[in-house]
């Protein structure tokens, strides 16, 4: 087993996962927040977008062909990378999110899980880091990522998961009952 290979892959995977949570939704849809900490789809492309460029190239010394407005007056200390601007539109930012995992994609083609970088924010006496760590991390911060992903669309059009057509609509309620009176015999 490839273990390079293997973590690429479950990135792939879950990067498309993220994207496809966009498809047929309203620029309004893909903004707009659906719990109390502003989480939305379109600002989670964003956040996974300058991670990809960070981890997965600025901790390798290679510098993005673009610069983040957010990293750069440094409001991703605020949050802006959690959300779109007025004028970042889906088509920008599902692009940057493209070009981001494209750059980030070189960056594990070109090293070994044992090549040696360095995470700027992190503190001093634990920044040094390989790329597989930093691979990991990405894995673990998409996957997480495509997660709450899956739960606002839910919100949004009941667009559930990959097991979504396990049941149909009668099935899931049902499945929705159990649940919930199993919930009800602890209030």
């Amino acid at each position: 087993m490839d273990l390079k290979a293997e973590l690429h892959q479950k990135l792939r995977e879950s990067r498309a996962v993220m994207l496809s949570k966009l498809d047929g939704l309203s620029e309004h849809d893909r903004r707009r927040p659906l719990v109390p900490s502003g989480t939305n789809l379109l600002g989670l492309v964003k956040h996974l977008a300058g991670l990809e460029y960070g981890y997965l190239g600025e901790c390798f010394g290679r510098v993005p062909p673009e610069k983040l407005a957010w990293v750069e007056d440094g409001t991703i200390w605020e949050g802006a990378d959690m959300w779109a601007l007025p004028t970042e539109t889906s088509d920008y930012l599902i692009g940057l999110y493209q070009r981001a995992c494209a750059f980030a994609d070189e960056t594990i083609t070109s090293l070994d899980l044992d090549a040696p970088g360095s995470v700027a924010h992190w503190p001093e006496d634990r920044r040094a880091t390989t790329l597989g760590v930093l691979l990991i991390r990405m894995v673990d911060e998409t996957a997480h990522h495509a997660g709450h992903a899956d739960i606002v669309r839910e919100l949004i059009d009941g667009t559930g998961g990959p097991d979504a057509d396990a049941l149909d609509e009668a099935g899931w309620t049902e499945y929705y009952r159990r649940i919930q009176q199993a919930a009800e015999t602890f209030q």
